[in-house]
């Protein structure tokens, strides 16, 4: 029997990524997907293949109606919601330090970083509930773990914010069979880190922390959030769980 048989799981962020790959792996697994993005035709490019086992949706995170319409697409696609695999994050090249990160930037990345997820789990633990207990999975990051020299302080403070969010869930809804987890990937090989990594300087300098000598792949932090999806994870609940290679452990 797959991990997450009988399973539906709302992905947000699922048009391009970690999300695109979270999506095909639960949907492998046995789950049923509501694949949600900003962008629509990457939404429908995610699920084109999947044989009807998971519906696109288009929205913004930042907008609680499209935020309802996409659990809302859950119940009526596939009668009920398990899992939230809050997934849909960014992070703005020009988010620098305080003294110049533009308050367009902290409005950004605050909304669609924290409360973007705040709203999903506003109208997806509900569902959660009545389906008899579930998962809700938050993407943090390593970075609100440790602090950088290279800082990007509205995306570092967006991440702290999911992880207190996240043990906050798990203290008042796990008595009702919820548990809440986040997720703090280390720096994951993505067209958007590659993208900001064109420099091969600023990349050998990333890679000298990494223990591991890579950086991240997708697979390595969907592969946890499968775990936290299934019933494996009965009793994991308010953690956040560091999957970066070793650079959180690295003093120099």
């Amino acid at each position: 029997m797959e991990r997450l048989d009988g399973k539906v799981a709302l992905i947000t962020g699922a048009g391009s990524g970690m999300g695109r790959v979270a999506t095909h792996a639960f949907v492998r697994e046995g789950a049923r997907v509501v694949a949600a993005d900003v962008n629509s035709k990457a939404a429908e490019e995610t699920v084109v293949e999947l044989d009807g086992k998971a519906a696109a949706v288009s929205g913004d995170v930042t907008q609680e109606a499209d935020v309802k319409r996409f659990v809302e697409t859950a119940l009526d696609r596939f009668g009920r919601l398990d899992i939230l695999y809050n997934n849909a994050g960014i992070f703005d090249e020009a988010d620098e330090s305080v003294l110049t990160t533009t308050d367009a930037i902290w409005d950004r990345t605050m909304a669609i970083n924290v409360k973007g997820i705040a709203f999903c789990c506003k109208h997806g633990i509900p569902e959660l509930i009545k389906a008899g207990g579930g998962s809700v999975i938050n993407i943090a990051s390593f970075v609100a773990l440790v602090g950088c020299t290279v800082p990007q302080d509205a995306y570092t403070a967006s991440k702290g914010a999911v992880i207190a969010l996240t043990k906050s869930l798990a203290v008042q809804f796990g008595p009702k069979g919820i548990r809440s987890n986040a997720i703090c990937p280390g720096p994951i090989e993505t067209p958007l880190m590659r993208d900001l990594l064109k420099d091969e300087n600023k990349k050998r300098v990333r890679l000298n922390r990494i223990p591991m000598g890579r950086f991240g792949h997708a697979d390595d932090v969907v592969s946890l959030a499968i775990y936290l999806a299934s019933d494996e994870s009965s009793w994991t609940n308010g953690a956040a769980l560091v999957v970066d290679g070793g650079i959180t452990s690295n003093y120099f």
